[in-house]
């Protein structure tokens, strides 16, 4: 992987319009990249063509608009600023309920509280070349905390945290449930809009997501649960000593009974792997310890930190894209691009 392009970051303000044009006009390139990419990612998992994404992305926009209509017009800013259509940034901001029945994810995240301190961080395993579409976006919006997260070019929701505490993270579920309802990324960007632990989790409470996921929500104050949505159910997984880890299957035993997985064979390991890490780590910890723990090489390549396995097939060959470290304490906000042992940093606070 290439980890020479430093990650571009970008500055969003004014209404949910210029917010989106905004990312639209300076992350045209990533924008692009993204849309090269889950082209062919979907035409390569389901055989479904970019027309064909974009009327599926479209069954989604009743929902969004009784859920958060600003974010239509947010998506519709991106597509004016990126001089592309509404419904190819849709399609992007839809796109684990496109793929979601056939695509791979390696993700791993964790959550601890301890002396005080309230860390939050991931690696996000993906498809190499979204590297190449990675966003650090700052935005400040009225009404709502201030936001922090890394994306992809065109998706206006994913991993990060908020100014007024509150973070997410995010890992991937592979089920063949979807329903018509608020797509997983715009579910991460009402997280990353709320002011309190408690409003980020009853924002995607109650079955209103349209596809399985896991949302890692926690607080500067140490409130922290593992999330799993879907569309027939929600599942909240407490805290154990401090700590809240999750790989990619279904843990909470209501949500294994209403959807059925199909998690990827180290999915398991890793969990295991990441509870063993984190019992090591002290009050003390630092930020580069949390990154050591993502740099985690147990069961390589398939490990915590991930890298390519060519004994698999090419189109499901994933490695880390990013890793991310955040202490929502002191609201530093630390990342790393490519895989975890290996790679460039950048940071920032609130």
């Amino acid at each position: 992987m290439n980890v020479t392009r430093a990650v571009r970051k970008i500055h969003l303000s004014g209404t949910p319009y210029e917010i989106g044009r905004a990312h639209g006009e300076q992350g045209k390139r990533e924008i692009a990249n993204s849309l090269s990419t889950y082209e062919a990612l979907f035409r390569g998992y389901t055989g479904m063509s970019w027309k064909e994404a974009c009327e599926k992305a479209l069954l989604h926009h009743d929902a969004i608009s009784a859920f958060r209509p600003d974010y239509l017009e947010e998506m519709q800013g991106v597509a004016d600023g990126a001089g592309i259509r509404f419904e190819d940034i849709l399609a992007l901001n839809a796109r684990s309920e496109i793929a979601l029945t056939a695509t791979p994810d390696g993700c791993t995240s964790f959550a601890q509280h301890k002396g005080g301190k309230t860390w939050l961080g991931q690696n996000w395993d993906w498809k190499s070349s979204q590297i190449d579409s990675l966003l650090d976006i700052e935005i400040e919006q009225e009404g709502k905390p201030s936001v922090r997260m890394i994306t992809e070019g065109g998706i206006i929701g994913k991993v990060g945290c908020n100014s007024a505490g509150v973070g997410v993270c995010l890992n991937a579920l592979m089920t063949r449930t979807w329903q018509p309802k608020v797509p997983i990324h715009l579910g991460l960007r009402a997280v990353l809009d709320s002011h309190t632990f408690g409003e980020a989790s009853e924002a995607v409470s109650d079955g209103r997501m349209a596809s399985p996921a896991h949302f890692l929500i926690a607080s500067k104050s140490g409130e922290m649960a593992g999330t799993e949505v879907s569309p027939v159910h929600t599942a909240t997984i407490p805290p154990k000593d401090g700590v809240v880890v999750h790989t990619n299957h279904i843990c909470d035993p209501q949500m294994q009974e209403a959807v059925s997985d199909f998690p990827i064979p180290d999915s398991a390991p890793r969990l295991d792997r990441i509870k063993e890490l984190m019992k090591e780590l002290d009050e003390e910890a630092s930020a580069e310890q949390m990154f050591g723990v993502l740099s985690d090489h147990e069961n390589y390549p398939d490990s915590i930190c991930r890298h390519i396995n060519p004994s698999f097939p090419e189109h499901t060959q994933m490695e880390t894209v990013f890793s991310i470290v955040m202490n929502l304490t002191t609201g530093s906000f630390d990342y790393r691009t490519g895989r975890a042992c290996e790679a460039g940093a950048g940071s920032g606070s609130f």
